[in-house]
């Protein structure tokens, strides 16, 4: 008995169903999650029959990762992590492209942002992609921050204050897609779009590089920490 998918039935040949299958993916995949997201929701978008999804697919799991690995490809090609920087350019100038190029992937319109919106779903709602993501774009991309922050405070890659100065500036650009609703209801003026990134990203620079250059050394700020909760007491 033969159980392979039967092709279903389609307007347009399979490289396009195929095509406007991840399009309409990467439209659910975004504004949804993966868990919220249905393949009747996916193909409907997409203009294609029900069984489309397990034809071209298998299922809905190996059609989030290809998803992923296509927005990926768009995201990367249009912004890349640092834009017209070689190695001698001045860390602040190259800490500035980073923060630029990561606010641009979550905020330019559909399909470039979606990969941008998905990778921000996966730190907060993990699926079973989260591990091949970490590996082929979070961690290199963590890299390569530290990396700056590193010639930034003059320390090595592996400090403990590389790594915290590092998830503070990330933390930072994320903010203002997670929680857009609610800046939005008490700063409608402050909203994150192409035509805000540049100004955001001046501010998150700035900010960034007046807290490092006063950044205490750990002994004293743990002295301080002490001084701080006696007080408290």
């Amino acid at each position: 008995m033969d159980l392979k998918p039967q092709p279903p039935p389609e307007v347009g040949s399979p490289d396009e169903t195929r095509r406007q299958l991840l399009e309409a993916a990467g439209a659910v995949f975004a504004a949804a999650g993966f868990r919220q997201a249905t393949v009747r929701e996916i193909c409907r978008r997409a203009g294609a029959n029900i069984a489309a999804v397990n034809y071209h697919f298998g299922d809905k799991e190996t059609l989030y990762a290809e998803v992923l690995r296509y927005s990926q490809q768009q995201a990367f090609e249009k912004y890349p992590l640092l834009p017209g920087i070689d190695a001698a350019t001045p860390a602040p100038v190259k800490l500035h492209a980073f923060v630029r190029s990561f606010l641009l992937r979550i905020s330019d319109p559909e399909p470039t942002a979606w990969f941008g919106k998905m990778m921000l779903r996966e730190m907060i709602e993990p699926t079973g992609a989260l591990e091949a993501l970490l590996e082929e774009r979070i961690r290199p991309m963590a890299a390569q921050l530290g990396g700056i922050v590193a010639e930034i405070l003059g320390r090595s890659p592996d400090d403990e204050r590389v790594r915290l100065c590092s998830l503070s500036i990330v933390s930072q650009c994320v903010f203002y897609h997670h929680c857009r609703r609610v800046v939005a209801q008490l700063f409608p003026e402050q909203t994150l779009n192409a035509s805000t990134v540049e100004p955001l990203a001046d501010h998150i620079t700035r900010f960034s590089l007046a807290a490092m250059r006063h950044l205490p050394e750990p002994e004293k700020a743990k002295r301080r920490s002490r001084r701080l909760s006696a007080h408290r007491r």
